[in-house]
């Protein structure tokens, strides 16, 4: 039985697959996309991997276009994709700044204005948007990084005081230092460094960012919207 459809973006690795999957192994059927074609490697019939930048709008259409045509419309949109470009702000280059601005914030804003017009015509969605500690706090060496996903949270929160009327929930995950390839460069040192500011004394999983995402798009949280919600063993405490 499918309980909905789920489109994620920034599907291929990391937080995202693991979103995917979990979705998946939860009844629903699951469009996942990448910049690059990619495989989910998952004996799963209800995962749909497929190619798509999220910066291209006219891509976007078409891609809107086929799941429309193949019932795939998405109940549930869980924006995900999102790169760094880290660098001193001194040196940032114009470039270094744009990307990560379009494909984080930008691309969050194709894919929820195209997709969340059938959520209004049905009167029931979830956007979930995977956000970061890095826009709470802050990072050195990530202004245009910490930037995108400080704006996401303000997204997310006019967002969801414009269609809550029309039982739509808007929603961010923010998670800290979790296991993935984002956190794979850092050495022994610089992680023992990290730890020793957070309380629960430890690195996250994918799997602790994905729960809370299920959680949120369950009815559970039917009444939770306009939150950004830190999953991050208590690095970051108001």
């Amino acid at each position: 039985m499918n309980k909905g459809n789920v489109f994620i973006s920034g599907a291929s690795r990391g937080i995202g697959r693991d979103i995917a999957i979990h979705f998946a192994n939860n009844g629903y059927k699951v469009v996942g996309t990448s910049r690059k074609n990619f495989d989910f490697d998952e004996d799963l019939n209800n995962l749909f991997p497929i190619k798509l930048d999220i910066t291209n709008r006219d891509d976007i259409k078409d891609c809107f276009t086929e799941l429309k045509s193949n019932d795939l419309l998405p109940s549930i949109l869980i924006n995900n994709a999102g790169i760094t470009s880290d660098q001193i702000f001194l040196r940032m280059k114009d470039e270094e700044w744009d990307s990560v601005i379009e494909t984080n914030l930008t691309g969050t804003f194709n894919l929820s204005k195209i997709f969340i017009k059938n959520m209004i015509k049905n009167k029931s969605g979830r956007i979930i948007n995977i956000s970061s500690v890095s826009g709470l706090m802050g990072n050195p060496g990530q202004v245009n990084y910490s930037s995108s996903k400080a704006a996401l949270n303000g997204f997310t929160k006019s967002l969801a005081k414009e269609v809550g009327s029309r039982n739509i929930t808007v929603n961010s995950v923010a998670p800290g230092y979790i296991e993935t390839d984002m956190t794979a460069f850092l050495d022994n040192k610089s992680k023992e460094k990290i730890i020793k500011n957070i309380p629960l004394g430890r690195f996250g999983n994918v799997k602790d960012i994905s729960k809370m995402v299920m959680f949120l798009a369950s009815d559970e949280a039917s009444y939770i919207t306009g939150q950004t919600i830190s999953v991050d063993g208590g690095l970051l405490m108001y």
